[in-house]
């Protein structure tokens, strides 16, 4: 590791150097109103103003999904699937699609569409979710990726949900039932039967209500819905993203022999609070191909004003030419380095910036990244006094267990 001029920092607020408990509680705040902002922005950001009207209008069952946006949260979801789960708005938008999930949810079936997220891929499946009143229902899970045809990243994910309302007969212990609560409502009982579903559907805990799954098969019918209402609603995203010159697609576009950040790592690194970016030296200019939530916060910048860019935006009048030459140079040699440096907000105000990079290899060996971590000369330690040295070390390690434990589950 190369240190190079880091110049001392001045004690704040108290002779510990820990940051007081209102500051600790201003800056959080400020980390979560940089969320929502990003969340709020994520569809008008690339779409046109109108695209939240136009999917407002569209009557299918369906949410739309930010994998870039730390924890993957809901970005939008239709009047159709509002009404169906009983959520109002604000209760599902910026949630991860896990609150629909309750006790009978099969842990396969998530662990299927996990999967299918970590390696962008549609996939549609059934699955046992639970309405906001502590109700389950069967649905149709319709899930697909959307594409930004600049760099053939994972930028949304739609998932659209029908519910499965067939019905059919089964038979158990000899004697005939009809299964109607497995499907569509929580608990019912069959007069004509004398039986009660809530025991007959999943009594049978061992074998995760088997009898209750084999009924609820999707029709043919239900599966052609989900795929045109999941064709509607990326039918619409792409028509406003041509008004904007910024087009998304249904399948990856991007430049040949460059690889996207996939959407597994972009959720992985979403976990990491902490101001960063990765940078991609084997593409010209060495762009940023992720920047954290607390990135933009510090900056003043969105996520497409900086993604693609090389970090010299952030230089400006009193940038240490000198630092930047031995940083370049470090780079040149694959060298970590550690550098105080005069950087600019968007707004054109300049802060001290206590810079951090270091290579990133993935799980062959390979050098893949940088990983530069950014602090606020001014927020010398956390509430839980942890040293800015400290912190940079822990965001890197982070990154770099990320990216080793994604390479290493990533198929031939």
């Amino acid at each position: 590791m190369v240190a190079l001029r880091l110049c001392p920092i001045a004690t704040i607020h108290d002779h510990t150097g820990t940051l007081p408990p209102p500051a600790a509680a201003a800056m959080a705040e400020e980390m979560g109103s940089c969320r929502d902002r990003l969340i709020d922005q994520s569809l008008t950001a690339r779409y046109s103003g109108w695209i939240l009207e136009a999917l407002d209008e569209l009557p299918d069952n369906f949410l739309i999904t930010d994998p870039v946006i730390s924890g993957h949260p809901i970005v939008f979801a239709s009047r159709g699937f509002l009404a169906m789960s009983g959520y109002a708005w604000e209760e599902v938008v910026g949630r991860n699609g896990r609150i629909f999930q309750g006790p009978a949810t099969d842990w396969r079936s998530v662990m299927e569409i996990r999967e299918a997220i970590r390696e962008e891929r549609t996939l549609q499946i059934r699955l046992l979710n639970y309405r906001n009143d502590g109700t389950p229902h069967w649905i149709l899970f319709h899930l697909c990726p959307v594409f930004a045809m600049e760099d053939g990243r994972v930028i949304h994910f739609v998932a659209v949900q029908v519910p499965i309302l067939r019905r059919s007969r089964c038979s158990r212990s000899g004697a005939r039932e009809m299964i109607f609560g497995a499907c569509r409502n929580e608990v019912r009982l069959d007069e004509d039967c004398g039986c009660n579903l809530a025991v007959d559907s999943f009594l049978d805990m061992d074998n995760k209500g088997l009898d209750a799954e084999e009924s609820c098969k999707a029709s043919d019918r239900e599966k052609e819905k989900a795929l045109n209402a999941a064709n509607s609603v990326l039918s619409t995203m792409t028509h406003y993203s041509k008004l904007t010159g910024r087009v998304v697609c249904t399948k990856r576009r991007g430049s040949a022999g460059i690889a996207p950040l996939s959407s597994s790592l972009n959720i992985s690194l979403g976990r990491i609070k902490q101001s960063f970016v990765l940078t991609n030296p084997h593409l010209p200019d060495m762009p940023i191909v992720y920047a954290s939530d607390e990135f933009l916060s510090l900056t003043g910048y969105s996520r497409h004003e900086v993604l693609g860019c090389n970090c010299r935006f952030l230089n400006g009048p009193g940038t240490d030419a000198g630092v930047l030459q031995q940083i370049k140079d470090c780079i040149r040699a694959e060298q970590a380095c550690s550098a105080r440096l005069l950087n600019h907000r968007k707004d054109g105000s300049s802060f001290g910036n206590l810079l951090h990079i270091s290579p990133v290899r993935d799980a062959s060996g390979k050098f893949a990244f940088y990983v530069e971590v950014q602090m606020d000369e001014n927020l010398k330690r956390d509430e839980h006094g942890l040293s800015p040295k400290m912190r940079q070390l822990g965001v890197v390690g982070q990154v770099k267990v990320a990216m080793r434990t994604l390479s290493s589950r990533a198929g031939p």
